[in-house]
């Protein structure tokens, strides 16, 4: 498979968790059925978001700008290493396509309620995690035809 395809499929994957995950909260005020029903559409819908964010920013590349350039940060801290960052950056990514269209600053209290579950086995609290999902979330933003930055909303 090639580098592409793999990016596009990690994407796509990628969203339609998120999705799947979003719907299911959504749907679960309709009960069981309102779950199931709220996990396939969000996870159908996750993934074209993510397939199109893929195309947009290569995830690779996305994960290895932030590599090599986290410790650069002004949220840095030397007592945290890559394996306490990389997750905030995903999250800024993976989320970035469930609130395409909205500024950080609006979605910013969802975000850190999610954070918890997404933050897999990061040590970062969220006032810590919050400049890197910040900085992951505004590479994709750029990347977006109809970025809600230039748009001025």
């Amino acid at each position: 498979m090639s580098d592409i395809k793999k990016d596009h499929s990690v994407g796509e994957g990628t969203g339609a968790v998120t999705g799947a995950v979003t719907g299911a909260a959504v749907g679960s005020a309709g009960g069981p059925v309102g779950t199931v029903v709220g996990a396939l559409a969000g996870g159908v819908l996750g993934a074209k978001a993510g397939g199109k964010i893929a195309e947009a920013v290569n995830p690779t590349e996305y994960n290895d700008h932030f590599k090599n350039s986290y410790r650069d940060t002004a949220y840095y801290n030397s007592t945290r290493d890559w394996s306490d960052y990389e997750p905030a950056y995903k999250y800024g990514y993976d989320t970035y396509g469930q609130y395409r269209g909205q500024r950080f600053d609006d979605v910013e209290g969802d975000l850190e309620r999610g954070w918890e579950s997404g933050k897999a086995n990061s040590r970062l609290a969220w006032n810590e995690a919050k400049g890197a999902v910040r900085d992951g979330w505004h590479y994709v933003e750029r990347a977006m035809p109809g970025d809600a930055d230039r748009d001025g909303r």
